[in-house]
């Protein structure tokens, strides 16, 4: 029997949940809230690079999801359907601004001094070489390695077809392992 949440593992049927609130169980909104709202707060770090405007930017996906959970018809994972409308968001967000601040950019905390040390200083070095990446190579770069998303989902969250997804993270790494091969 399909089901949302299970206790156990936190897993829920996503399409399901979606298809109750858009029925009226509003109420429900918040296990959607409760999965997604540190992710989306993260991705619009990446792109706004301060609290405010990552929290703003949360809430205007939140509220773009819920009154468009109707239009979601499964198709894709739920997530990917998700962050389409997060990527749409940041990018008319970004093209406003004209800005972008890759996920790699994010602080790290570590208890150990040297490992502390160890880790800004590989932060640093990335953070300047992923900065040096072109735009839409930083976007697939993040949403591959920082978000854990299929090529597939890439392009369904970007627009961007699937081999140019693959292009563009394979001249990143290609980039990046230029830039970094000294380090």
């Amino acid at each position: 029997m399909r089901g949302f949440p299970d206790p156990e593992t936190g897993e829920q049927d996503e399409a399901l949940l979606a298809e109750q609130i858009a029925a009226g169980r509003k109420d429900l909104f918040r296990l959607l809230i409760q999965r997604y709202q540190r992710k989306l707060y993260a991705m619009g770090l990446s792109f706004f690079h301060n609290r405010e405007d990552a929290s703003d930017y949360t809430q205007e996906v939140f509220l773009k999801c819920y009154r468009s959970l109707g239009s979601f018809r499964g198709g894709a994972r739920f997530s990917t359907w998700l962050y389409r409308i997060a990527y749409n968001t940041a990018v008319n967000g970004i093209n406003r601004r004209r800005e972008y601040h890759s996920l790699a950019e994010e602080p790290v905390s570590e208890e150990n001094p040297e490992s502390q040390a160890l880790r800004r200083a590989a932060k640093e070095a990335v953070q300047e070489a992923v900065a040096e990446l072109p735009e839409k190579y930083r976007v697939c770069v993040d949403l591959f390695f920082f978000y854990e998303r299929s090529v597939r989902e890439i392009e369904e969250i970007t627009g961007f077809p699937e081999n140019t997804v693959k292009s563009h993270v394979f001249r990143a790494k290609k980039l990046l392992k230029e830039k970094l091969e000294g380090f």
